[in-house]
């Protein structure tokens, strides 16, 4: 496994990562198990994943692993409870939501802590205040940020100078086919020396090929809770999937699997630090783990772009946060 350091910090972090979001019930702790095996050591999860079952099913997975070795991720906004401080960025609900982190993950620290979409009814120098306290308190080591825009990201970074909050991480929905954060994510990111952990490079299992026209696996995503359901049908439209079949092509002459050809597109942009996926077997964390240290000449990556031409989404008005109107 390769390890890239996590924009301009000192933090090293496997170039593949894991990540429990669906997959945090079957299975996980082999899962967890294959991704150790294959030198992963940065594990992604959430206070509001199941009502915290996601972080409780990692600390259970995880071990006896020696917890310096590991890079943990977990992070705050979306609801964990009823109540209406049980959500968003407030001082109130980040400190609340990370002790009951801590205290799931069984660690004294987290070592990137995201902010998992931008919260407009609070001020960002309140949660960035108390990000700071944690921070001094070392409950936090460094700090990311999740979809957000990058005038979000902007004021992340002014809000964090003026904190001494050490903000090093985005996680963007980034894939072959969408890459809305090329555009302007990813350069304030860069000058700003902020890396960016690559989430759903996978595009929610499309990019594998197992999805076909006409058949939809049993057992997948596509045929999950309501949850899963509507995080990968959108994506299952006749015409994606004839030009992703197209790819097999481009993976076979590569020596890849599909899964593979996906991860490793995702890691030649060089403000990526980690690709991060799940899996359901771990066969699948061993499939996806290869991809590390994986280059891509340049005629691969032109047929990539050639073959799914206008279905390569780049509007970056398309990155996503809830509308200043709703909350969590």
């Amino acid at each position: 496994m390769e390890h890239r350091r996590l924009g301009a910090s000192g933090l090293a972090v496997s170039e593949i990562s894991y990540g429990n979001w669906l997959t945090y019930r079957d299975n996980a702790a082999e899962c967890v198990t294959a991704a150790l095996d294959a030198g992963i050591t940065t594990f992604h999860t959430a206070a509001a994943w199941g009502a915290g079952a996601a972080e409780e099913s990692l600390t259970k997975a995880l071990g006896e692993t020696r917890r310096d070795d590991l890079v943990l991720c977990t992070g705050v906004f979306w609801p964990e409870g009823p109540g209406p401080n049980d959500a968003g960025l407030s001082r109130k609900h980040v400190t609340t939501s990370l002790h009951g982190s801590l205290r799931r993950l069984a660690t004294d620290h987290i070592d990137v802590y995201q902010l998992l979409r931008f919260d407009y009814r609070t001020p960002i120098d309140e949660t960035f205040l108390a990000l700071s306290d944690l921070v001094r308190q070392g409950k936090i080591l460094y700090v990311g940020t999740a979809e957000w825009t990058a005038e979000q990201i902007l004021q992340a970074a002014a809000a964090a100078e003026r904190h001494a909050v050490p903000l090093i991480a985005n996680q963007p929905h980034y894939s072959m086919l969408w890459r809305v954060a090329e555009a302007q994510v990813m350069p304030v990111c860069q000058r700003a020396g902020i890396g960016q952990f690559a989430s759903v490079p996978l595009a929610q299992g499309v990019l594998t090929g197992k999805y076909r026209v006409g058949h939809v696996p049993a057992n997948s995503r596509a045929t999950g809770d309501e949850e899963a359901r509507q995080s990968v049908w959108p994506l299952l439209a006749k015409e994606i999937l004839e030009r992703v079949g197209l790819l097999r092509g481009v993976a076979d002459e590569a020596g890849l699997t599909m899964a593979q050809l996906a991860l490793a597109w995702t890691l030649q942009n060089e403000t990526v630090a980690s690709a991060l996926v799940g899996a359901s077997t771990p066969a699948q964390v061993t499939e996806n783990a290869k991809a590390a240290g994986t280059t891509l000449d340049f005629d691969a990556l032109t047929r990539v772009d050639q073959l799914l031409g206008s279905f390569i989404q780049t509007d970056p008005r398309l990155t996503w946060s809830p509308p200043a109107t709703t909350r969590p």
